[in-house]
């Protein structure tokens, strides 16, 4: 229950400073700062497995042999 709440309160939290950027003429460095936090966590990848555990992982240096296959002489 209080993973919610808190879940709850920042999500508030984010949304006034959003609509108050957006709205208020006089806000600042605290609104800013919060809606760029709350996006920059948005973005991280929070559900991650180690490459090799993944689903559809590709090999190490698989891009760096298509390169050199393809600068081969013959390669088309």
């Amino acid at each position: 229950m209080r993973r919610w709440a808190a879940c709850v309160a920042f999500t508030a939290l984010w949304w006034w400073a959003a609509v108050r950027l957006l709205l208020a003429p006089d806000a600042g460095a605290l609104e800013g700062a919060v809606a760029a936090g709350g996006w920059g966590l948005s973005v991280l990848p929070v559900h991650c497995l180690p490459k090799a555990r993944a689903d559809g992982a590709l090999a190490a240096g698989r891009w760096r042999r298509a390169w050199r296959a393809a600068r081969e002489p013959g390669a088309e």
